[in-house]
C-alpha cells in the first residue's frame, strides 16, 4: 500500500504519494513493467523470469532442478574438470580423487536440501538436453548468403567439454590453416588466433540465456558470426568490453566453474586478451555488438580472402597456363587432375585420390602441398572431416 500524505508549504497544499521499494514484483492486470529511463517496458519471457530471481536475490543457474539426481552427473566429466582445474593451478591436486558429491558441493551446485542446481546439470550433466532444450552449439558455413548452406554440424554437449569439441569441429572442417615452409620444414597455423578464439567461444558459452535459442556460428568466406542468446550487461558496449570493465556473469555459478576450469577469467579482461591476440597477430579486433536479443561478435576471415584473392590474380583454368615453367608436364597434368576430382567432391580424401590417379599416397600428398603453396588450393578443416577449395580466376 502506498502512503498518502497532505501536506502544506507556503500555504500550499499538496498531496505527498510515498511508494516504497517492494521485495516481491508487483502485477498490474496480470503483467509486470519497469522503468527504462524515461519509458515503461513490459517485462515478459525469460526476461521476467529472470526479474523475478533477482529480486529474490537468485540467478537462474542457481535455481534447483527438483527431478534431477546425482545419476544425472557425468563422472568423466567432472574427471576432464578436475583435471583441468589442477593444470591451471586453480584447483589443489588434493582434489583429484574427490567424489561427484564432493566436486558439486565445493562448487556450491547442491543447495541446502540436496537438490542438484541447473549450473551442475548444464556444466556436468550427462545428458543436459533431458532438461534444458538449448544446450547446443550450431555451426554452419554458408557460401554467398544465409540460402547457400554447404555443410553443418550441431555440437550437443555438456557446458564443461563443449568449447573444446566446437573448436575440434572447427579446425577439423571449417577453418584454414594456411602451409607456409621454413627450408624443409613444413607449418600450418591457424587462420585465428588459437586462444583468442577459445576466449570467445567460452564468452558465448558462459554469458548465453540457456531458456532462449541455441549458440549459432555462421561461417562465410569474408567473415565469421558468432551469436548467443541474451543481451551485453546494461550499459555496456564494444569500446567498454574491451576496456577496463568489471566482471557481470550472467550465470554466475557457471561461470566459476570454467574460471576453476582455467578457461575464463573472473576479472573482466576476456575481450582484452581476445584484442591482444587479433592485434599479434596482424589481424583485425572482432567487432562485438547487441543483434536480436544476444551478442554477436564478428571475426574478419583476412587470411582466407588474402590467399582468394591472391589465387584469382594467378591462377588460370589450367595449372600449366602460369606455372609451367616451374612444373614438369606429367606434374602439371596431375595437379590438374587434381583440380578436377576436388571440383567434382570438395571432401575427397587423399588416399581417394592416389587410388583414382594410380599414384602413391606419398606422391598426392606432395602434390596437395605443392598445389597449396602455389595458392591453387586451400584446405578447410582438417585432413579428416575438411574439404578442398580451388581458387579460380572466377
Amino acid at each position: 500500500m502506498a502512503d498518502v500524505n497532505l501536506l502544506n508549504e507556503d500555504g500550499q497544499d499538496y498531496i505527498e504519494i510515498v511508494v516504497k521499494p517492494s521485495n516481491v514484483p508487483i502485477a498490474c492486470k496480470g503483467t509486470y513493467h519497469y522503468r527504462s529511463g524515461s519509458t515503461k517496458q513490459e517485462l515478459k519471457g525469460s526476461a521476467l523470469q529472470n526479474f523475478l530471481l533477482k529480486k529474490l536475490g537468485k540467478t537462474w543457474d542457481d535455481v534447483a532442478v527438483e527431478n534431477a539426481t546425482l545419476e544425472d552427473i557425468d563422472r568423466v566429466s567432472i574427471e576432464y574438470f578436475l583435471k583441468k582445474g589442477i593444470e591451471s593451478q586453480r584447483i589443489p591436486n588434493s582434489m583429484a580423487t574427490a567424489s561427484t558429491e564432493e566436486v558439486l558441493r565445493s562448487l556450491q551446485l547442491i543447495d541446502e536440501e540436496n537438490h542438484i542446481k541447473t549450473a551442475a546439470i548444464l556444466l556436468f550433466g550427462k545428458n543436459p538436453l533431458k532438461y534444458f532444450h538449448s544446450v547446443e552449439f550450431k555451426i554452419g558455413r554458408f557460401g554467398k548468403n544465409e540460402a547457400d548452406l554447404i555443410i553443418q554440424d550441431i555440437i550437443e554437449s555438456n557446458l564443461i567439454q563443449m568449447g573444446d569439441r566446437v573448436l575440434d569441429v572447427l579446425m577439423a572442417k571449417y577453418l584454414v590453416s594456411p602451409v607456409s615452409f621454413k627450408g624443409m620444414q613444413r607449418y600450418e597455423t591457424l587462420e585465428i588466433p588459437r586462444e583468442a578464439l577459445r576466449e570467445i567461444l567460452y564468452n558465448a558459452i558462459a554469458h548465453k540465456n540457456y531458456m532462449g535459442p541455441a549458440i549459432q556460428m555462421h561461417v562465410y568466406d569474408d567473415k565469421i558470426e558468432i551469436w548467443n542468446d541474451g543481451n551485453l550487461p546494461e550499459g555496456f558496449n564494444e569500446e567498454i568490453l574491451y576496456g577496463s570493465h568489471p566482471s557481470i556473469p550472467r550465470n554466475p555459478n557457471i561461470a566459476k566453474a570454467m574460471f576453476m576450469a582455467g578457461f575464463i577469467d573472473t576479472w573482466g579482461r576476456g575481450y582484452k586478451k581476445i584484442s591482444e591476440g587479433f592485434e599479434k597477430n596482424g589481424l583485425p579486433v572482432p567487432k562485438v555488438h547487441d543483434f536480436f536479443n544476444g551478442t554477436q561478435v564478428v571475426i574478419e576471415r583476412t587470411e582466407f580472402l588474402k590467399l582468394n584473392l591472391v589465387g584469382r590474380r594467378n591462377v588460370g583454368e589450367n595449372v600449366g597456363e602460369n606455372v609451367g615453367e616451374n612444373v614438369g608436364e606429367k606434374a602439371a597434368a596431375r595437379y590438374n587432375a587434381i583440380k578436377k576430382l576436388i571440383k567434382e567432391n570438395p571432401f575427397i580424401t587423399a588416399v581417394q585420390l592416389s587410388e583414382k590417379l594410380s599414384v602413391t599416397d606419398r606422391t598426392i600428398e606432395r602434390d596437395l602441398a605443392k598445389l597449396q603453396t602455389m595458392q591453387l588450393l586451400i584446405r578447410e578443416g582438417a585432413a579428416n572431416g575438411g574439404r578442398w577449395i580451388i581458387i579460380d580466376k572466377n
